[in-house]
């Protein structure tokens, strides 16, 4: 077992997405010795182009916006490794003692930035998709993009109503596809057709991404192509080391936290997808400097 540095880090940052990266830029020109471990599995690596996140017209890749937020967190002295988190842990001198592979290192403040894993869809060849676009897990980010398409939402339930709803303000040309071995009652059904919503509801047989769309197959045979397919599955929030640490966390396994993002831990903070909140890269950046700033501001006393 070896240690990273003899003295304590100001901060160790679990998590390299949006706001662990943000919170060491930030960290980073507060003068403050801070290390973020990232595990290289950022949900934000799998977007194709974000066309929502501020000051990129055009649009930018996640891998492209990881790779400058990770220049510049380097650059201001931020120093960032790869590896996973496998215990954090209070010891006795009130520092963190966090160790990742065959390395410990100790801290004076943690943020989680562990994120969340969307739940993948039973379809061949759905990473390919999710790489061309055509299968999404946003329609906050780029429900825009589904105006004049031919869009289906794959769900269950009350939550894939729910999202089949917020999606049918873009896309007219709609179809909830229920993956429940419960159907939609006459009432549930009645008030999707009467919103223009179509209703796919039964045994999907097959659901295949080739010639960029993605076809579904019914118990029947019959098949309907679309170019968008939106998954509705939910997600597996990354809150190991939250319960690990006795954090409190909400229903949907979020980290609850106070308004400087401090969770119910002293000097243990939750940023990001991992945090109650709205899963968005923005929320992400800013959730992330208000803890940065709390931390440093903590420290100084």
């Amino acid at each position: 077992m070896t240690t990273i540095r003899p003295l304590p880090l100001d901060c160790a940052i679990v998590g390299g997405g949006a706001g662990g990266l943000t919170a060491a830029i930030y960290l980073a020109r507060f003068r403050r010795n801070v290390l973020l471990i990232d595990s290289g599995h950022s949900r934000l690596s799998l977007v194709p182009t974000s066309h929502n996140y501020p000051g990129f017209p055009a649009g930018i890749s996640g891998r492209e916006l990881l790779s400058r937020l990770n220049l510049q967190a380097r650059k201001f002295g931020a120093s960032v490794k790869s590896g996973i988190v496998n215990e954090i842990a209070k010891d006795n001198n009130e520092l963190f003692r966090v160790r990742f592979g065959n390395s410990v290192v100790f801290a004076r403040s943690v943020i989680l930035a562990t994120g969340a894993s969307d739940v993948a869809p039973p379809m061949e060849g759905y990473e390919r998709a999710l790489r061309r676009g055509i299968l999404r897990y946003c329609p906050i980010c780029d429900g825009f993009e589904a105006i004049g398409k031919k869009v289906a939402v794959l769900g269950k339930g009350t939550h894939g109503a729910k999202e089949a709803a917020f999606i049918h303000h873009y896309a007219e040309d709609l179809t909830l596809i229920n993956l429940s071995e419960n159907p939609y009652q006459d009432a549930q059904a009645d008030i999707l057709r009467v919103s223009g919503i179509s209703l796919f509801d039964g045994d999907v047989k097959t659901l295949t991404f080739a010639n960029d769309a993605v076809s579904a197959v019914g118990g029947n045979g019959a098949s309907i192509v679309y170019d968008i397919l939106y998954s509705a599955l939910g997600l597996h929030t990354n809150n190991k080391l939250a319960h690990q640490l006795g954090l409190g966390t909400d229903s949907d396994g979020q980290v609850e936290v106070d308004e400087h993002m401090q969770t119910s831990l002293k000097a243990v903070f939750a940023v990001g997808d991992i945090a109650s909140g709205l899963n968005q890269i923005s929320v992400a950046t800013g959730q992330a400097a208000i803890a940065a700033t709390a931390i440093h501001n903590l420290l100084r006393q």
